[in-house]
């Protein structure tokens, strides 16, 4: 596998991560034994990498990789600010009928504590298909705009399930009927929420940056399926 890369300076890599690759080893994924990106970036490179931010193994996109470990607080300093935005695709269950801001709180793992998380989700396209997912005769699914204000760890994932517009593919927080249809109709196993664009002011360079990553093979097959045009901004 090559990963594709998106940006380089001297200070920074951003690459287009495949969905279904774990960025680096942790307890919650201490079972998954396939390489990590950071590990084929250094066999494909020969250099090591520092992740900025995380995404999720399911979920592909833009990701921001610092150079050096001296790089990364300044980098993750813009998170921490708001300085940098991002902003995700995603493919829900349902029509989403208007607009929304969600703030529900989202638990750590880690301590078990709720914190503050804020989604701003704007629709984009919808599609309504003959074919039946239980308990309806027919389906119907909606192309949002995802950007998160905040960077909770499945923050986009929970907060389209609270709305009940769980993300196709979503195996923890979906719909495991719409999951199968997807499967038994598509042959579509993958999770559809793609980090499409980073945007931020370089805090070592001070020029703009704004990074569009494009689509996996699996969702441009989608949207010939469903007479979308393909999204760029």
């Amino acid at each position: 596998m090559k990963i594709p890369i998106l940006y380089e300076d001297s200070y920074l890599l951003i690459i287009n991560k495949p969905n279904n690759v774990l960025v680096h080893k942790s307890y919650y994924a201490r079972n998954i034994k396939d390489a990590t990106l950071l590990d084929i970036l250094c066999q494909q490179l020969g250099n090591n990498f520092y992740p900025v931010h995380r995404l999720d193994r399911k979920t592909s996109g833009v990701l921001v990789l610092a150079k050096s470990k001296d790089f990364v607080s300044t980098f993750q300093n813009l998170f921490a600010t708001e300085n940098i935005q991002k902003k995700y695709l995603g493919i829900v269950r349902g029509f989403l009928k208007n607009d929304l801001t969600i703030t529900t709180p989202v638990k750590n793992p880690d301590t078990q504590v709720y914190k503050d998380a804020e989604t701003h989700c704007k629709l984009l396209k919808t599609i309504a298909l003959d074919i039946p997912v239980h308990p309806y005769k027919s389906s119907r699914y909606s192309l949002i705009k995802l950007t998160p204000k905040t960077g909770r760890m499945h923050q986009l994932r929970i907060h389209m399930n609270k709305v009940s517009h769980p993300l196709i593919g979503d195996h923890k927080y979906g719909d495991r009927f719409h999951n199968r249809m997807f499967v038994s109709e598509f042959n579509y196993t993958n999770l559809f929420l793609h980090a499409h664009i980073i945007s931020f002011t370089h805090p070592f360079l001070s020029k703009k940056v704004e990074i569009i990553a494009p689509l996996p093979t699996y969702w441009t097959q989608l949207f010939k399926i469903f007479k979308w045009n393909l999204i760029n901004s």
